[in-house]
């Protein structure tokens, strides 16, 4: 059941030497049989987001796959939202801020165009971090898989495949993994990217905080945010003042 609380301790440091080189569709199976139906993903419906998507369902098809659309997805984001809803058959859960992006510009400006990290900070939590933490509330979640890779961004690299944030198991199938290894995963069961890789984009959120990867750019992360910074807080512990802050700002 949704409201049940499941408490289950893990010794994560035994766990991640013990499944660290476990195969990926194996994590999967393991994650399901640990947490059953306490046990959803998430999809940023991004450019290599079929991955994940087609992985999981593989394993538990069913399985609550949590999308929070700020609002401010491209057409082709949703189009291509609905392409892959379609072709794996997805048991999709789309959460949306309670304000709508209309009422937050008007109380709070533009505040992707503000140029500082705070106004990109509240930006996320109102249209991303809020309606996340709601989902995982109010499917009864107590872990979650994500599609994260270490070498996406720094803090990513401190990961291990099983983590704690807050009160949440995250569980990282693909944690270890290239492009190369995504390249070779959409191939062998012809998936397809988001339709914005070919404009030369390598990670795509937002319409007006992605472009496209250019010669000058060190890494993917700097593609977006203008590269003030490199996540946008839903992979991200959370303290207790950014919590209320976030209940604040959703007002």
């Amino acid at each position: 059941m949704a409201n049940e609380v499941l408490e289950i301790a893990l010794d994560l440091e035994a766990l991640n030497q013990t499944l660290g080189g476990m195969d990926a569709a194996e994590f999967v199976a393991w994650s399901t049989d640990t947490f059953g139906d306490a046990l959803v993903m998430s999809t940023s419906i991004g450019i290599q987001s079929a991955v994940m998507l087609h992985l999981v369902t593989q394993v538990t098809p069913h399985i609550p796959v949590i999308w929070v659309d700020t609002g401010y997805l491209p057409a082709e984001t949703y189009r291509f939202a609905e392409q892959l809803t379609q072709q794996l058959n997805l048991n999709l859960k789309v959460y949306q801020s309670p304000i709508s992006p209309a009422r937050m510009e008007a109380l709070h400006g533009r505040l992707w165009d503000q140029d500082n990290v705070e106004a990109l900070n509240r930006y996320d939590q109102i249209r991303k971090v809020e309606p996340m933490q709601r989902a995982l509330k109010e499917l009864g979640a107590k872990a979650w898989l994500a599609g994260l890779r270490a070498n996406q961004t720094s803090h990513r690299q401190t990961l291990g495949r099983i983590a704690q944030q807050n009160d949440m198991y995250k569980l990282h199938p693909i944690l270890s993994w290239h492009s190369r290894d995504v390249y070779q995963y959409l191939t062998r069961y012809d998936l397809p990217y988001h339709p914005f890789f070919e404009q030369g984009y390598v990670t795509v959120g937002d319409w007006h905080s992605s472009r496209p990867l250019t010669a000058a750019d060190k890494n993917e992360s700097d593609t977006r945010y203008k590269g003030m910074k490199q996540d946008c807080g839903l992979h991200l512990p959370q303290t207790q003042g950014e919590a209320e802050s976030l209940n604040s700002s959703s007002l």
